[in-house]
């Protein structure tokens, strides 16, 4: 199974919440491509439960710089749903993480270092064009 265009929704950005840190030379380029491309080409990948961003960090904190109101996002019961595992980059400092351990980041006011969790999906993510002046508005 793989996800498709249809498959994504556009949330509140302020129910969203991340887990980790990013870079900020990294956040800058993809705010200068997004401005660029007119929208989002890619939706996050967030935790349906709890508003938590699995995959996205960067495109979430350009949302913030542009005063988004929503953005693009794949939902998933990220604590049941086998087709996604977390695992630690190498050099993250860690040995391991888990489900749980990532979720209870999002629910605390702390945050990894970038590059902590690296969640492996079996599905990919779709292509999507979602304008940013769809994604200023209000639901």
């Amino acid at each position: 199974m793989s996800w498709e265009a249809d498959d994504v929704t556009l949330v509140s950005l302020d129910w969203l919440k991340p887990h980790e840190e990013i870079k900020i030379r990294n956040r800058d380029k993809l705010l200068d491509m997004t401005k660029r491309w007119g929208g989002f080409t890619k939706p996050l990948l967030v935790d349906s439960q709890t508003g938590s961003i699995l995959d996205g960090h960067h495109r979430h904190s350009v949302a913030v710089c542009l005063n988004l109101k929503r953005v693009p996002v794949i939902l998933i019961d990220y604590l049941s749903d086998d087709q996604i595992a977390v695992d630690v980059w190498p050099g993250s400092g860690q040995d391991s993480i888990t489900k749980e351990e990532v979720i209870e980041m999002c629910l605390s006011d702390e945050l990894y270092p970038p590059k902590t969790s690296k969640h492996t999906i079996s599905n990919h993510m779709p292509p999507i064009h979602v304008l940013l002046e769809e994604l200023s508005k209000s639901e």
